[in-house]
């Protein structure tokens, strides 16, 4: 019954309709992401209008406030704030794995600042962005009209990348919610890849099967998450990947250093996902204040644009393993992350298994493909067939041009050019706009070889549209480009439940790597490649130090003035410092730019069995227990205990029984055991290990004696040669030693030598910054008391200053057998 505008209704009836009504609005249009690019609808408008404002990576950044702008008034007639907040958070490094925007300003912090306003702040579109927004303009997605009808937009993205796994979602709606964490792209590619290669039996692929390449979520600020929450139970990421559902324990990576004075200190380098670092610190310092941890000392944010670095230094009286423990059970710095693979399918919420999730985008790109290569195909014919129109009226060129001149007008000479050579509209209007350059000889075979191109991309487009294996491949490749171009190392890793404490070597992968320290400072890591690196003939940096170490090694340096600093190999710098790649070593640790790094060692961790052993320029030897060096520290430390017109030159590894040897620049050598000098503390000075003939004599070299092996000598002047170790004689410490080479010219001193092998490179350093690399069977093989060869042309008023071999990973047993 109605009277008037009113009518009676059943208002439980109207209430659910309606409530079905706002809560299917909000699922579709704002807080679920579409299945197949991984967006919510604000995040795609955003990005399609920054596409609009010609906002590429290689423009300028335009205002914040001028994209919100944009896309309040063309797609998205919502708060201006929303909006804001959506586009901040695709620019955030610490929210999204592959940031869609490049952010110029203030975007917030990982310390839970908010970003600046959106008048400060500038944006364009990130490179890895194009990949989502790619071949719009070629029909492969539908448009639907804006909110007011007067404008289109995608309805979805052809998102060559898998947006939904790598960058992740969150979103709560009404009744559900979805928690997608991001994930490495490299790893999904290579899933989705394994797919497309099993395409007939997929049915038969499993989670499993998946998660050989997919190993787990992969945070943008790391940290660690654990497969099993206890020994014995089952893969709970391999449940949630196959239900859509579950938790995951997430964890902060942190390390214990030590201090002075048997102190620690707890170093966090990275946080689980969204946790706020400085809610994190008033959470533990609120715990310190009510006696519920007890032994922090002190507590400081030392982060910087390197990275995170939260320091909780301890007691003396405390277990670093069991603070710990403590903060991991009582602070943010352990968690849950609940996993909800919740997506929109065909318009409808979904909750989605991992392969379920990779197989609705893998289905998105055959289309994408397919409706890609139909536009293409009917561009490519069009474009046919008015060539064919050219072709035509180049092989009757004065016809004509005859029939055009007879022709009244523009409109007949079109009709008259259709009914004399048998064209289309298209191809007689074609030949009419056709410039008078185009007659030219050369313009003229453009023309076939542009017919020759179209005709053989015609065969192709319509070979890959009768083959769905055909369309596949290309969807393959194209993941394939895709990884090449943007994929990078996993963030976080994925550990079984067991172990307390982390460190950052249990994390890092094992990977062989060369060590270079360069006079300049600088210091980087190149991969090891199986053969010994090529140092140039002028490098911008000599070398100090060539070590083949482990990523999970640890590099000692040290200094001429006796001290030494202990920092992880895995953070160093990639690079090649003769290149002028690399950072120095005073940006990197407690070492400043007056310290003069002479040498450096890499060291495994733990610690191996076995001796440091040290010599300085005036003769001075010490030996330090490895088991005493102090592990990873930001402060440096006293490893020798130098006068102060003395220098440390030197530091090998020994292994308690080896044989050391001294060489002076007097042209003398020296052989004695290690265990003439007794195991000292680290602050101590050593005592002497060869007598100088004069105040100008002074050490050069200090090598280990190794089985099979010769002493190789160089002098300033570029004379060398090398020796068997069989012919100096082992003696007791502080002695004379004995002759190893022939000094014939006065002032022509020794500059330096090395225990070698014939295989061996040797690199020859001189004092204007030149470099050589040899091998050492180059240097004559002589006796003792001969002079040696020249074996480096050297500049005028140049001199050689060092002689390098590139230094093993330690390994114990490289006593000499003779």
């Amino acid at each position: 019954m109605e009277i008037g505008t009113v009518r009676q209704v059943n208002i439980d009836s109207e209430m659910q309709v309606a409530y079905l009504d706002y809560a299917m609005s909000v699922i579709i249009s704002r807080a679920l992401p579409d299945a197949r690019d991984g967006l919510k609808p604000v995040q795609r408008r955003i990005l399609y209008a920054m596409q609009g404002l010609g906002l590429q990576p290689s423009s300028a950044y335009k205002k914040s406030a001028r994209i919100v702008g944009e896309v309040l008034g063309k797609y998205h007639p919502h708060g201006d704030a929303a909006v804001y907040d959506a586009m901040a958070r695709m620019a955030q490094d610490f929210s999204l794995r592959y940031p869609l925007v490049d952010g110029q300003g203030n975007f917030g912090s990982v310390d839970g600042d908010r970003p600046a306003a959106m008048r400060y702040t500038e944006a364009r579109l990130a490179a890895i962005a194009t990949q989502l927004l790619g071949d719009l303009d070629k029909d492969t997605v539908d448009f639907i009209p804006n909110f007011d009808d007067t404008l289109q937009e995608p309805s979805v993205l052809p998102a060559a990348i898998p947006n939904l796994l790598v960058n992740g979602a969150s979103g709560i709606a009404v009744g559900m919610s979805t928690s997608i964490p991001p994930h490495n792209l490299g790893e999904v590619c290579d899933a989705l890849v394994y797919m497309l290669d099993h395409w007939r039996k997929l049915d038969d692929v499993a989670v499993e099967d998946l998660m050989h390449f997919i190993q787990g979520p992969d945070f943008p600020t790391g940290g660690v998450i654990y497969r099993r929450r206890e020994e014995g139970e089952d893969d709970v990421i391999a449940q949630a990947y196959g239900q859509g559902r579950g938790k995951i324990t997430v964890r902060a990576l942190a390390h214990v250093e030590e201090m002075s004075r048997s102190r620690h200190r707890i170093v966090v380098t990275e946080l689980p996902y969204q946790v706020n670092k400085s809610n994190l610190i008033e959470r533990i310092a609120q715990l310190v204040r009510d006696g519920r941890i007890e032994g922090i000392t002190d507590l400081r944010d030392e982060s910087d644009r390197r990275g995170m670095r939260l320091v909780i230094e301890l007691t003396r009286t405390v277990e670093p393993q069991e603070v710990l423990a403590d903060l991991f059970r009582l602070t943010p710095m352990q968690g849950t992350f609940s996993l909800i693979l919740l997506a929109l399918v065909d318009g409808e919420p979904r909750l989605l298994t991992l392969k379920k999730a990779l197989l609705t985008y893998l289905d998105h790109r055959q289309v994408i493909v397919t409706r890609r290569s139909q536009y293409e195909l009917a561009r490519a014919k069009e474009r046919a067939h008015i060539l064919e129109g050219l072709l035509i009226a180049l092989d009757h060129l004065d016809e004509v041009i005859d029939t055009i001149r007879r022709s009244r007008t523009t409109e007949s000479a079109h009709r008259n050019l259709r009914r004399k050579f048998k064209l289309s509209q298209a191809q007689a209007q074609a030949i009419l706009d056709m410039p008078l350059k185009r007659l030219a000889a050369l313009e003229q075979r453009k023309i076939q070889d542009e017919y020759k191109e179209r005709q053989r991309q015609i065969k192709y487009l319509e070979g890959l549209l009768r083959s769905p294996k055909k369309i596949r491949g290309v969807v393959r490749d194209e993941l394939l480009a895709i990884k090449e171009r943007y994929a990078d190392a996993r963030r976080t890793q994925v550990l079984d439940a067991g172990k307390t404490q982390l460190t950052a070597a249990d994390l890092v992968p094992d990977e062989p790597v060369w060590v270079v320290v360069g006079q300049g400072g600088l210091v980087a890591r190149m991969p090891d490649e199986g053969t010994s690196p090529r140092v140039p003939a002028r490098p911008q940096d000599v070398p100090v130090a060539l070590l083949a170490a482990s990523t999970r090694d640890t590099l000692y340096l040290f200094a001429e003035d006796g001290k030494a600093i202990a920092f992880p190999i895995h953070q160093l710098p990639e690079g090649v410092t003769w290149e002028g790649g690399g950072t120095h070593y005073a940006d990197l640790t407690g070492l400043t730019r007056r310290d003069t790094v002479v040498t450096a060692l890499a060291l495994p961790a733990p610690q191996p069995e076995g001796y440091l052993f040290l010599a300085s320029r005036q003769g001075v030897v010490k030996r330090v227990a490895l088991v005493d060096l102090p592990g990873v520290s930001s402060e440096p430390f006293v490893v020798m205990g130098v006068e102060q017109d003395d220098a440390l030159g030197w530091a090998a590894l020994t292994t308690g029984e080896d044989q050391v040897l001294l060489v002076v620049a007097s042209g003398r050598a020296i052989r004695f055991e290690e265990t003439d000098v007794r195991p000292m503390g680290l602050p101590a000075g050593g005592v002497m290990g060869v007598k100088l003939s004069d105040e100008e004599d002074r050490v050069v070299a200090l090598a280990v004696a190794r089985s099979r092996s010769d002493l190789l000598v160089v002098a300033v002047d570029g004379k060398a040669k090398r020796t068997s170790l069989s012919e100096y004689p082992t003696q007791g410490r502080y002695g004379q030693g004995v002759l190893t080479t022939r000094i014939t010219t006065s002032g022509e001193n020794l500059a330096g030598g090395c225990v070698c092998q014939s295989r061996d490179p040797v690199v020859l350093v001189t004092q204007k910054g030149a470099a050589k690399t040899i091998l050492a069977r180059n240097a004559p093989r002589l006796g003792r008391a001969t002079a040696g060869e020249s074996i480096i042309s050297l500049r005028k008023g140049d001199v050689v200053v060092d002689a390098l071999v590139p230094l093993p990973r330690p390994e114990s047993g490289n006593g000499e057998e003779e």
